[in-house]
């Protein structure tokens, strides 16, 4: 009985496709899913180091006043928590898995021209507003001064009661 199963086994093996790619011969093809190695789209990063700080291994370094990207790809696990925190969504998972390579080597991304205007132009908008609430804070103060003191000398209550 056992002689009969595997030949029929044998039969359906030698007229089927094989069940593994040729790879060698024919690209690759990656399944739904594949977790192959992060890429960043500096067009939309505005360096806030989310990343960084949700790396469980410490792959990703976020300089911003070098205005640089970078990671370090045979440190990263491919856990997607980078991607999956990044708020402006820079980050995502390429299906193409990390080249071997006999170094482990450090990738750097620069913020684009376009990306450093606009960042620079946040930074002026930030201070804009940071200037005019202390213009704010200053006019509220120095009205209550003057009203403090003008009550004051209104009642009598501060001045020589010698």
């Amino acid at each position: 009985m056992s002689l009969v199963n595997f030949t029929k086994t044998e039969l359906k093996n030698l007229f089927r496709k094989p069940a593994t790619e040729k790879y060698p011969e024919g690209p690759a093809t990656y399944k739904e899913g594949t977790r192959g190695h992060i890429v960043n789209n500096m067009d939309a990063c505005v360096l806030c180091g989310v990343c960084q700080m949700r790396c469980p291994t410490r792959a990703i370094t976020v300089d911003r006043k070098g205005q640089t990207w970078s990671i370090k790809p045979f440190s990263c696990i491919q856990c997607r928590r980078c991607v999956d925190n990044c708020p402006k969504k820079s980050l995502s998972m390429a299906k193409e898995y990390t080249e071997p390579d006999s170094q482990k080597i450090q990738k750097e991304y620069e913020l684009s021209d376009r990306q450093k205007e606009v960042l620079a132009a946040q930074a002026r908008q930030a201070a804009e507003r940071a200037k005019a609430a202390m213009l704010a804070a200053k006019q509220k103060t120095s009205k209550v001064k003057p009203e403090a003191s003008s009550d004051a000398n209104a009642d009598g209550s501060k001045g020589d009661e010698k």
